[in-house]
């Protein structure tokens, strides 16, 4: 399993709003440059955590994003399934999967309790907690001297493709996997 950029892009714009008062509106355009994420898709992303009701968006001068609720009452969870779907590490786990194995396969017991776990510490998880623990981008810039951008915008079948592509190969199956429980 491997958290697209959708979900991660999601999540680090709505820390950025968990940390304003509950309320306030505030554009995708300054959410994205705090957070050094692409503007355009973090836009995209918004309109499905609007539809899942994780934020609010308002139109006109003024306009913009804000949260729906307390950042108590939004986890992980919630944004990679409004982001991604349900969570299902298998297709014998979606919820109407027809497996012809079903009953017999000993992997299933297991994908079940892998995908049980993980959705416990992402459902336990809010972004109040996130938030709590996380730097904006642009302050991690300011305090490290970091140049460019967090997340460069891939030149088609540029080198930084290639390299992405190369250090997904390296890793082990395992390297994406929660090695300890996260408690907030």
């Amino acid at each position: 399993m491997q958290i697209t950029r959708a979900s991660e892009y999601g999540m680090l714009g709505l820390i950025a709003l968990a940390r304003r008062p509950l309320g306030e509106v505030v554009m995708v355009d300054l959410l994205a440059r705090e957070e050094g994420v692409p503007a355009s898709f973090l836009g995209k992303i918004f309109q499905s955590l609007s539809r899942a009701g994780l934020v609010r968006s308002a139109r006109g001068t003024g306009g913009g994003f804000s949260l729906s609720r307390p950042p108590t009452g939004i986890t992980v969870l919630d944004v990679m399934e409004a982001v991604e779907g349900p969570i299902a590490f298998q297709r014998c786990l979606e919820p109407e999967a027809e497996c012809g194995h079903k009953g017999g396969c000993a992997l299933c017991g297991l994908f079940t309790e892998a995908q049980d776990r993980v959705k416990e510490v992402f459902g336990r998880t809010t972004l109040a907690d996130l938030a709590l623990r996380h730097t904006a981008f642009v302050e991690h810039q300011a305090k490290t001297g970091a140049a460019g951008p967090k997340h460069p915008t891939p030149a088609a079948g540029g080198a930084e493709v290639s390299a992405s592509r190369a250090s997904r190969a390296r890793r082990s199956p395992t390297s994406n996997m929660l090695s300890t429980p996260y408690e907030p």
